[in-house]
């Protein structure tokens, strides 16, 4: 089937709506999924933002703790000179983790108020200024009071702001592991459900495209097949018409001359014997043209066709013929049924004419997935030059490959010498049977993916 074959298919508004249907499918799964990841993503940076912030207050009282911890060592040792000169290296690093922590909490939610950090970068310096004051002035009683009444209460702030800090962060990880669990169900449903709905959509849509394809090509294939058989029908007809009725008209003008020669006439027998060959070459010239037209449509019964064969011929004698089903019968597409009943046709009377069988059997066999006739006898046999490829001038097993060929059908051909001769012609279901719309899109779905025969037939010789 060319491609030009299916340049006017109409597509449909159910094919439209169908592919509609499938990409609002992947689409909209595709959203719901990278929704959910995003709320997923917001979660994770709600955690890491209260993590960062639980690290950077606990560095704080860390470090806060060490500054504390190094003024009392210099105040027990009463030394102010170093309590001035250590002073500004111990207050620096500790007012930048204060502002590293701050940061942290800028734009957050969170309950920690922005005043404690706002209390060290402003009390601190001055403290430490009135601490080293006294220190100089040698009251180091006062610079001990200093130390317990104002840097221990900031401690105990900062221990606090721990405190809250690891809470939220606990809260933030129950929360993050539940909103997790949740997610991965939602998504789990979301990817199951749309994957699902996607494949049946799609596998309709396949369906219903290659459902098209295949009446498209039957009946494009319908159509070359009337053409031939239209085309044989006219042929036989002109030769009917021409080379047969000449040969009838040279007959009748035979008779006459031979009736007017005398019985004792050198030429009479001759003359006989023509007569004889020239109703043998009339018989079966009708018997070939009666092959080329088209069967009669009426009749769908291969049975009945196969049977009326023998009558065809002129009687010589006896041969057992019979013709066996097996399965259900089942309704041929008008143009199928014509071309096997043309292929038999010939193999049977390759049979009758020049097997000298005593038994000439046909079986027809309804098959789920294809038809198969096979036509046997127990004559002489085929020789294996002719059957791989034909008697010279003759066109019978040549003609009966290409019409196989040509349907998508399989033709085997066996024989041996002395052992008879067997011709199977195998047509797959899918071409052979008329489809019939009552049998579901079941049927129509398997066909789509049965496989496709072998176009270039298959021949084996025994």
């Amino acid at each position: 089937m060319e491609f030009s074959d299916f340049a006017d298919v109409n597509v449909g508004t159910s094919l439209t709506l169908t592919f509609a249907l499938l990409i609002a499918l992947i689409l909209g799964g595709g959203g719901l999924v990278v929704w959910q990841f995003r709320m997923a993503n917001s979660q994770t940076e709600r955690l890491t933002r209260v993590s960062e912030q639980s690290v950077a207050v606990q560095q704080l009282q860390e470090q806060l703790f060490t500054f504390h911890a190094r003024l009392e060592e210099i105040a027990r040792s009463k030394d102010a000179n170093r309590l001035v000169a250590e002073a500004q290296p111990l207050i620096t690093p500790l007012l930048q983790q204060t502002q590293r922590a701050s940061e942290t909490f800028k734009n957050s939610p969170s309950e920690i108020p922005a005043d404690t950090f706002n209390a060290i970068n402003v009390t601190l310096p001055s403290q430490l200024e009135g601490i080293t004051e006294l220190a100089r002035s040698g009251d180091w009683e006062a610079v001990n009071l200093r130390l317990a009444n104002q840097l221990k209460p900031m401690e105990g702030q900062i221990s606090v702001l721990v405190h809250t800090t690891n809470n939220e962060v606990n809260r933030e990880m129950a929360q993050a592991v539940a909103t997790m669990g949740n997610l991965q169900s939602r998504i789990l449903v979301v990817v199951t459900t749309t994957a699902f709905a996607t494949f049946l959509v799609a596998a309709f849509f396949g369906w219903s495209i290659a459902r098209r394809m295949i009446q498209l090509t039957q009946e494009s294939m319908n159509m070359r097949f009337e053409e031939r058989l239209a085309e044989r029908t006219r042929i036989a007809q002109d030769l009917h018409d021409t080379l047969l009725q000449g040969f009838l008209s040279a007959s009748m003008q035979l008779h006459v001359a031979a009736r007017q020669i005398p019985a004792d006439a050198p030429a009479k027998p001759r003359v006989t014997r023509v007569l004889e060959l020239m109703s043998q070459v009339i018989e079966e010239g009708r018997t070939t043209l009666k092959g080329l037209r088209s069967t009669d449509r009426s009749s769908r019964d291969l049975v009945q066709s196969f049977s009326a064969i023998q009558a065809e011929l002129p009687e010589r004698r006896h041969i057992d013929y019979r013709v066996t089903v097996e399965g259900q019968s089942r309704p041929l597409h008008p143009v199928i049924r014509d071309e096997i009943y043309h292929i038999s046709r010939e193999a049977l009377l390759n049979a009758f004419r020049h097997s000298q069988a005593n038994r000439i059997e046909v079986e027809l066999e309804y098959g789920l997935k294809q038809l198969r006739v096979i036509v046997r006898d127990d004559g002489r046999g085929i020789d294996a030059q002719v059957l791989r490829s034909g008697r010279e001038g003759h066109w019978g097993i040549s003609g009966m490959r290409e019409r196989a060929e040509e349907m998508g059908a399989s033709l085997k051909l066996s024989s041996r010498s002395g052992t008879g001769t067997e011709v199977e012609l195998s047509v797959p279901g899918r071409i052979a049977y008329e489809s019939n719309s009552s049998q579901g899109s079941g049927r129509w779905f398997g066909r789509f993916f049965r496989r496709r025969p072998d176009h270039n037939g298959s021949e084996k010789s025994q």
